[in-house]
């Protein structure tokens, strides 16, 4: 019997898992993926063609298609300067006009996925037309993910509530995917431009504590300048925990390789990033979730989750080696 296996995020975190995930036959793949986007490429077409940010939905159908090697080159690329699609992506065009033709951004999906053999379900979290907003420990309203993103306000200031301007209903093919889920893996990713997105949604809570599933997070290997400033593991699960309520998670996976310290002071000097750690172990003593610490890092030019070795992780989880 195959393994129902549901992720929840964005972006180049959720990529790296389903990349991973995909190789294993035994695994019926669900991708929820978030619909808040609001820059760059994705922002003008949402602006000009009125459909929902394609830019995740994107990744994750680079991610599970048979080929990635041709096809994710031919999906991010970008037009140059000079004319009047400069700054698109090719992947993003097809998504709008797949939407236009068929009159619908699920149906638009779905054909772009028969198109390149996609292995598993991509399904947006929502199909409102949704805003992100945050609000600042000084009491300050952000709206628009690509101002999270990249912030324009004092980025030192701690991030205290996220919301959704719009709507938000939980896509009903999302809530199917969930409760019908024997794992639900959330992360990695920006944790409040990527992950929190999703679990706004208005009736995600309630569906992942309708689900089954065991709960995997994937924590972050670094922190992002003005979402996670100084925050450590257990800063991330609390977050989570916020938006889907305790007792959900069941594992926290959690990187214990070292990275190079010439490539940590990079991301410090241009990123203003550092790594996650764990100072206190005794912090979880009495937590309900179980802390997992693996080396699942790819470390190269730049620090990211490798996806052989998530997919390796899971399937310890998956085939009970992990208990």
């Amino acid at each position: 019997m195959k393994v129902n296996i549901t992720t929840i995020g964005g972006g180049t975190g959720t990529f790296n898992v389903l990349y991973g995930l995909k190789k294993n036959e035994n695994y019926n793949l669900a991708a929820i993926v978030s619909v808040s986007d609001s820059g760059g490429s994705t922002g003008e077409i949402r602006d000009q063609f009125g459909i929902l940010p394609p830019g995740d939905i994107r990744r994750a159908i680079v991610a599970l298609s048979e080929d990635t090697g041709i096809v994710r080159k031919l999906f991010e690329y970008r037009f140059n300067a000079g004319n009047r699609i400069a700054g698109h992506t090719i992947g993003n065009l097809l998504l709008t006009a797949l939407t236009d033709i068929t009159g619908s951004f699920e149906k638009g999906i779905q054909e772009l996925s028969d198109m390149f053999d996609v292995r598993g379900k991509v399904i947006p979290v929502t199909l409102d037309d949704t805003q992100l907003g945050i609000i600042l420990e000084d009491g300050t309203e952000i709206i628009g993910e690509t101002n999270i993103d990249i912030p324009k306000h004092n980025a030192n200031l701690e991030i205290r509530e996220a919301f959704l301007v719009g709507g938000g209903e939980l896509n009903h093919r999302a809530r199917e995917a969930l409760v019908n889920s024997d794992y639900i893996i959330v992360g990695p990713g920006d944790l409040y431009t990527s992950i929190v997105p999703n679990l706004l949604a208005t009736g995600m809570r309630e569906a992942i504590q309708k689900s089954k599933a065991k709960m995997i997070y994937i924590c972050n290997i670094m922190t992002k300048y003005g979402e996670t400033n100084n925050f450590e593991v257990e800063d991330f699960v609390n977050v989570i925990e916020k938006y889907i309520g305790e007792n959900e998670i069941d594992y926290v996976l959690v990187n214990n390789a070292p990275i190079g310290e010439e490539l940590i002071l990079k991301y410090k000097q241009e990123e203003n990033k550092q790594p996650v750690r764990i100072t206190d172990m005794k912090l979880f003593a009495n937590v309900p979730y179980k802390i997992i610490e693996r080396d699942v890092v790819n470390e190269q030019d730049y620090i990211r989750h490798d996806p052989e070795k998530l997919s390796k992780v899971i399937s310890d989880f998956v085939e009970g080696w992990i208990k």
